[in-house]
């Protein structure tokens, strides 16, 4: 994914400007002819204003009018062509920030790993990569904009002021700088209120993602009325959240106008003094009309300058909330495939919390063609060894795939390396076909055929083509199992991680796809993750979780050393498996030993 400006600087606002130099330099040049066209306006008013006193003073005709009429008509044609050619300019250059902006946050965000990802509120990350993105960019246009609708304009009327009054032109400016000072003042205002309603944004975009989610749970157990109550709340605090935050942005602009139409009073008494002779200078009907036409379109533009800082604040924390993930995420570049090699795990272990070790000390070794179990306890740890393998979560002690260590592969190597299957296979909404192949194109029967899905599928009315609908909602738990099966082993990587991928398989079915999956990854190195233990005998090594230590052997090993998986093991080969499994992972009398 290539941008077409490249921002070096993503952390830093001015490197956006730099990455657009070519368009802002076609808004300079538009924007100045612009804004310093507008003067002609009130000098054509003033004069439109003399020729008409002099027509009824029978000292010009009504040719004289149509005279200047044409020619301000083509002044303002020139200039109104030069304000279409800035505000497109303008347009374009916000389009691509903001673009520039989502693009380098997408980034980001598909670069962080699940841990990063989960200790966020999922609502509040898309409110930033939606939301103040906008508002972001939206500033920073309004900022460009400014700079000349306000900035050269106000400059080219104070000029004009001059010349005519400087004196006066000094009592007109007094006010206009107060609704500035006004606006500064108010900026701690602003920005509190708008960040108090971006979070509230983020909240009501959570519920609303959660209510969505999990929507069939919620009416199951009759909980509908409770998220529903839950929703009107967020819903009424981000209502009152933001009418506080754009009441400063929205109902100031006009006190600021009022406040800077204050000069009017003294142009309209100082200037009639000059019109009768006795005041600073001598004026004429067109020069007042000028004077006071330029001053009402200055206050204008001050007001508008002023509304600009509330914008530019409220982009601004949007910045502050967005600024820590601009961050420029190298290109990954395709890498060859990964060969069969080596596995050497050393003292391995897993802390989420600081101080609080999942498990430790994990060593062993594994070879091409093995196939290494994972049992224990609940919430032993098993999960979390396997995404220890793809570095979702930092981890103690040396994983050495090839004699290099995994976590110093690419993001690009590591996905050759490790294939992985979890607890929920992730699945799209679409058909079965694309969400096995991913857009690889290799044959589907064989894969169907190894994880025994295809004559169920051939029953479908679509068959493979058929839409599975978001999550797989329309498949049964063991159809969703075998479909993400088939997918992992669609795409062979010499290190699978399957987590509990027959949990929702009858035993023969799950020891058949077993036999396939013996034949399919003879390559690989497979570690399993199961509380099924009736496969484990055909295993190369199983590793035994329990209370944050760790035991490797063969399964006659651990048959003789660890009562524990002996006990489970025996009442799943003589009972069902409902009983052993509630009775199995009480391991409050193990003894097991402890790995060396």
């Amino acid at each position: 994914m290539k941008q077409k400006n490249v921002v070096k600087q993503p952390d830093k606002l001015s490197s956006y400007f730099k990455a657009e130099w070519s368009i802002l330099l076609a808004i300079t040049i538009t924007g100045i002819i612009y804004n310093i066209g507008l003067l002609a306006s009130p000098w054509f008013e003033g004069k439109l204003a003399q020729c008409l006193f002099d027509i009824f003073g029978k000292a010009k005709t009504f040719s004289d009018m149509l005279r200047l009429v044409v020619a301000y008509m083509v002044v303002i044609a020139v200039v109104q062509l030069a304000r279409y050619m800035k505000r497109f300019y303008v347009r374009r250059f916000g389009n691509h920030i903001n673009r520039n902006m989502k693009q380098i946050l997408y980034r980001t965000l598909i670069h962080h790993s699940r841990a990063e990802l989960e200790s966020e509120n999922i609502g509040n990350i898309i409110t930033k990569a939606i939301s103040d993105v906008d508002a972001c960019s939206e500033g920073m246009r309004k900022f460009t904009t400014e700079v000349f609708d306000t900035g050269v304009a106000l400059a080219a009327y104070i000029v004009l002021l001059f010349t005519y009054d400087w004196r006066l032109a000094l009592i007109s400016l007094i006010f206009p700088p107060i609704s500035y000072y006004i606006a500064e003042k108010l900026k701690v205002v602003v920005q509190r209120n708008g960040a108090a309603a971006q979070e509230s944004r983020g909240r009501l975009n959570a519920i609303i993602l959660d209510r969505v989610s999990n929507a069939l749970t919620y009416r199951v157990f009759g909980c509908e009325t409770q998220r529903n109550i839950a929703f009107e709340e967020h819903l009424n605090d981000y209502e009152k959240s933001a009418v506080k935050a754009n009441i400063w942005v929205a109902a100031m602009p006009p006190i600021y106008q009022i406040i800077s139409m204050v000069s009017v009073l003294f142009i309209i008494y100082f200037g009639s003094r000059n019109i009768l002779g006795n005041g600073w200078t001598s004026w004429d009907i067109a020069v007042f009309t000028t004077f006071i036409s330029c001053f009402t379109k200055l206050a204008i533009k001050s007001s508008k300058a002023a509304k600009l800082f509330n914008a530019v604040q409220k982009a601004e924390v949007s910045w502050k909330r967005i600024k820590p993930l601009m961050k420029l995420v190298p290109d990954q570049v395709a890498e060859c495939i990964v060969s069969p090699d080596t596995l050497e795990v050393r003292d391995l272990g897993v802390s989420y919390f600081e101080n609080e070790s999942i498990f430790s000390g994990l060593s062993f070794s594994a070879r091409p063609g093995e196939i290494i179990g994972v049992t224990g306890a609940v919430a032993c740890g098993k999960t979390t060894l396997g995404q220890a393998f793809l570095c979702e979560h930092p981890y103690q002690g040396s994983i050495r795939f090839g004699k290099k260590e995994l976590s110093e592969f690419s993001n690009v190597r590591r996905s050759k390396t490790v294939g992985y299957l979890g607890h929920d296979p992730e699945l799209l909404s679409e058909t079965i076909q694309n969400n096995i192949l991913l857009g690889k194109n290799t044959e589907i029967e064989p894969l169907l055929k190894a994880v025994c899905i295809d004559e169920e599928i051939s029953k479908m009315p679509d068959g493979m083509n058929t839409f599975i609908g978001n999550g797989g909602v329309r498949l049964s738990g063991g159809q969703q199992a075998r479909i993400g099966l088939a997918r992992t082993l669609a795409h062979p990587r010499p290190l699978l991680i399957l987590d509990d991928p027959f949990s929702a398989l009858d035993r023969q079915t799950e020891m058949k796809i077993f036999q396939h999956l013996q034949e399919l990854a003879k390559n690989s190195i497979v570690i399993l993750i199961s509380h099924r233990l009736y496969l484990f005998p055909q295993l190369d090594k199983i590793i035994w979780i329990e209370n944050g230590t760790t035991t490797v052997g063969t399964h006659k090993e651990l048959m003789n050393s660890c009562s524990e998986y002996s006990d489970i093991y025996n009442l799943q080969e003589g009972g069902s498996d409902f009983e052993s499994e509630k009775v199995g992972f009480d391991t409050s009398h193990s003894e097991c030993n402890e790995a060396e």
